[in-house]
């Protein structure tokens, strides 16, 4: 459940941001390209909860299955390649076809939530992955980089499941929380964020207003 319609955009970097006092601010620019348009508004009775469904990003048809246009078609939208949803405690005030603009949705001084898939990083060791200690350099160490002891012997006779251990690291998708929206320029159509965003500069970014139990966010 979502604390209020959110939109998609784009990451396009980082930069610093001085505010009238003089203080400098890192930021993150997200651009937004053509899309935001509400799809499909799915209701209690039709689909068992209420959401409405916002495509991003225009692209030519030729890029979409037929099943993916004649879902778009059916309320006469443009193609877009992402289609994601928010579930809202209520969907008054929402119809397909209709445009979700930044400027209405958020002002600046707005905490948002920021979800995005983080930069993909490989195959890596426990040093990197988990910030581990690495051995003696010298002395006749032959253990600098490697795990160490993943457990006992004959009891337990196995590694326990959740061992922090070597594997794929990065490339998931993450939610960054209650980050503060700096600025709002409607003639660049790009808002800046305070701080970091997951992703690299071009990455699909999911913005929504930032769930505070009790204020926007039933405590039950």
């Amino acid at each position: 459940m979502e604390a209020g319609i959110g939109v998609m955009a784009t990451k396009l970097g980082m930069m610093s941001f001085f505010d009238p006092s003089g203080v400098v601010i890192p930021v993150t620019v997200v651009g937004f390209r053509e899309g935001n348009i509400v799809t499909q508004i799915k209701t209690e009775a039709t689909d068992g909860y209420d959401a409405v469904q916002v495509g991003y990003r225009r692209i030519r048809d030729r890029k979409l299955t037929k099943p993916e246009m004649g879902h778009l078609e059916k309320s006469g939208i443009i193609p877009l390649r992402h289609l994601q949803e928010f579930r809202l405690q209520s969907i008054e005030g929402f119809q397909p076809n209709q445009r979700l603009s930044v400027e209405e949705l958020f002002k600046e001084g707005d905490l948002v939530d920021v979800s995005g898939t983080t930069i993909g990083k490989g195959f890596q060791g426990g040093i990197k992955r988990h910030n581990f200690r690495r051995g003696p350099m010298s002395h006749g160490s032959k253990s600098h980089r490697q795990l160490g002891s993943i457990g006992a012997g004959t009891t337990p006779g196995r590694v326990y499941p959740g061992k922090k251990m070597p594997g794929r690291m990065g490339g998931t998708k993450t939610k960054i929380r209650k980050l503060k929206i700096i600025k709002i320029d409607t003639d660049l159509n790009i808002v800046m964020i305070n701080g970091a965003l997951p992703g690299k500069p071009g990455n699909l970014l999911r913005i929504t207003p930032a769930k505070i139990v009790g204020k926007n966010i039933p405590k039950s």
